[in-house]
């Protein structure tokens, strides 16, 4: 099974189990992530999965048909402290091919 890290504001690091299909927002409602709320259930009308993805991901996101759409672009304009690796975390698709994806939770000190 593949899994998903979510580096918290705290800059702990929470490693969780993330089945085939399921989005990285619904990963971190599974597991009580404090800072995604997921308001809209991941229909893409709200911008309360919002993250930080790790900037070695993003082309590897587009290869597995997880790019951005517009619709998801116009949300983030809405999100709190947006960055070139922001994406709403409701539309990252988990698969193997993203065992060990990074994401970062808004307002995270990164260095990237």
């Amino acid at each position: 099974m593949p899994k998903v890290k979510i580096i918290q504001r705290d800059q702990t690091i929470k490693e969780m189990d993330a089945p085939h299909g399921w989005s990285v927002m619904e990963v971190a409602l599974e597991n009580k992530v404090d800072g995604i709320d997921g308001i809209c259930g991941g229909c893409i009308s709200c911008a309360t999965c919002h993250v930080y993805v790790h900037p070695d991901w993003l082309s590897k996101l587009d290869e597995m048909d997880n790019e951005k759409s517009d619709e998801e672009e116009d949300l983030l304009d809405t999100a709190f402290d947006i960055r070139d690796t922001s994406r709403l975390s409701c539309q990252i698709s988990m698969s193997d091919e993203l065992d060990g994806l990074v994401v970062a939770l808004p307002g995270t000190k990164t260095d990237w």
